[in-house]
């Protein structure tokens, strides 16, 4: 077997294992998840994605194994945005916790077949039409100076979104109580249950959030937009997603009492998008920005848009204190 076959073989059968460990033993059906479980399972999605690392770094090499966590970090930390949105669906629809940890699943199994087929196509269209990265850089910063601006209390609407009102428009939805189900059958009618609704709207806000994230990763991995994809880049480019994107389950339960605690986290996001949207740009006269400054740069971003939400929480705390 080449090379390549066993890191792919390798990368399969670690996810079989690790959905398997995940489903069978650290989670059943219908259970509440609390926090410590909740760090538990956090911390084996992340060792996991380290020890994944390190095993391109001696079965690949040192630069592969570099992209690969630059671009696991970058998803990551997209991902820990995104939690705050399925926060709020959860709370709108009234999700029991019993039910979002099945209901998170199966959306988050349904946005990995999508951002699956999104990369596939995504990379043909690059290594056709080298320019459309330039399109993608100019339209990473636009996206970066709007996060950047955007005001706390303009807060996504699930019941707003129009993929919600495209599902009450075309499919009978029931809202009595799901109990776990997905489907009831009412009258000899069969009625999408509100579980059914958030799950579409989970898989369909994760391909919105794909948008950012696929050509952020691909700017990433990608040294040279003159160069066509090695097969490297392409296994760096899905594991890493997928690997970010199997960790938001656990993430969402660690998170979820916390949602209020990292106002600037959006800042620190906003600015390393600019910073990919410009590293696309420069690439237009030949400069290319090394992967260790990429990585360096969403490490002290990131860094330091979470110091600086805990020293402005602990500042308003004071102010509150104070005034009473």
């Amino acid at each position: 077997m080449s090379v390549d076959q066993i890191t792919y073989l390798t990368f399969g059968i670690v996810l079989v294992v690790a959905l398997m460990l995940d489903l069978g033993l650290m989670s059943k059906k219908n259970a509440s998840i609390s926090i410590k479980k909740a760090l538990f399972q956090t911390l084996f999605w992340v060792g996991l994605s380290v020890a994944f690392a390190v095993f391109l770094w001696f079965e690949k090499t040192p630069l592969t194994a570099t992209k690969y966590f630059t671009a696991y970090l970058m998803e990551w930390s997209l991902s820990i945005d995104n939690i705050f949105v399925f926060i709020l669906i959860f709370t709108f629809f009234k999700v029991e916790e019993g039910d979002a940890g099945r209901a998170l699943l199966i959306g988050i199994l349904l946005a990995i077949v999508f951002r699956i087929i999104f990369i596939a196509i995504g990379i043909e269209i690059i290594d056709r039409f080298h320019w459309i990265l330039y399109i993608f850089g100019f339209f990473l910063i636009y996206t970066g100076y709007k996060l950047f601006l955007k005001k706390d209390d303009a807060e996504f609407d699930p019941g707003e979104t129009k993929i919600y009102k495209l599902i009450n428009k075309f499919f009978r939805v029931s809202l009595i109580e799901p109990k776990g189900r997905y489907f009831v059958n009412l009258h000899g009618k069969i009625y999408f249950t509100t579980l059914s609704v958030v799950v579409i709207i989970l898989a369909s806000v994760d391909i919105a959030f794909a948008l950012d994230s696929i050509p952020t990763v691909v700017s990433l991995v990608r040294q040279n937009p003159a160069i066509d994809f090695s097969s490297d880049d392409i296994l760096v480019i899905y594991s890493s997603n997928i690997f970010a994107v199997l960790g938001l389950r656990s993430l969402f339960f660690l998170l979820k009492g916390a949602a209020g605690k990292f106002d600037y986290l959006q800042q620190g996001i906003a600015v390393v998008l600019i910073f990919i949207g410009i590293k696309m740009l420069v690439e237009y006269f030949d400069i290319h920005i090394d992967i260790l400054i990429s990585l360096a740069v969403i490490v002290f971003c990131l860094a330091a848009s979470l110091l600086y939400s805990q020293y402005h929480n602990r500042k308003k705390a004071q102010a509150d204190l104070n005034a009473s």
